[in-house]
């Protein structure tokens, strides 16, 4: 038999399992993770994907999460232009590969804020994004990627790039939708 805790807090809608896991909904656990190739400008594209992005980032930052800019480009300088007024992030970090952690601080980062959830939203679903979340989970992070707040290079590979994460019962994470999110964080800054 199985028991539900009353108390529990979730994200709602989430798939293939209830995010977070544990039922613990803490803002202050968490950091709206925007992840991005230097080569490109977002949220500035103003796509409806960079537009749910922005609400998952406010909503995050409104109810006491982080948020934390992730850069990533291939080895080689990024320019300064490209590290300013990132979603006015509390950290803005630089990874020299298309995996946010690889050879940036970003493990540092989250570790010394003491955030165990991320909320993945940004450019590049399929490349940037998704190894990204595929490192946060093997380092122990619980992810939840916001698949209508992650823009693809490719629309045709959402489907699989969704698929991958939900296989093995959420082997990287869950996948929720930016209005669950907003709900969720919304009702937690509320209190």
């Amino acid at each position: 038999m199985t028991t539900v805790d009353a108390g529990a807090e979730h994200v709602s809608a989430t798939s293939p399992y209830a995010w977070p896991f544990d039922g613990r909904l803490d803002p202050r656990a968490t950091a709206a993770v925007v992840v991005r190739p230097a080569s490109v400008e977002w949220p500035d594209s103003g796509s409806g994907y960079a537009v749910a992005g922005v609400a998952v980032v406010n909503a995050i930052r409104a109810a006491g999460g982080g948020v934390i800019s992730v850069i990533t480009a291939d080895p080689g300088a990024v320019p300064p232009e490209h590290v300013q007024g990132e979603f006015d992030a509390d950290s803005v970090v630089i990874s020299r590969g298309i995996d946010g952690f690889y050879a940036s601080a970003l493990d540092d980062v989250l570790r010394a804020a003491r955030i165990a959830r991320l909320v993945l939203v940004g450019f590049g679903l399929e490349t940037c994004v998704h190894s990204t979340m595929r490192s946060a989970n093997d380092r122990g992070y619980e992810c939840l990627l916001v698949s209508d707040a992650c823009e693809p290079y490719d629309p045709d590979l959402v489907a699989a790039s969704v698929s991958m994460i939900e296989m093995s019962g959420g082997i990287f994470g869950a996948v929720g939708q930016s209005a669950a999110v907003l709900d969720a964080f919304t009702a937690r800054s509320e209190k």
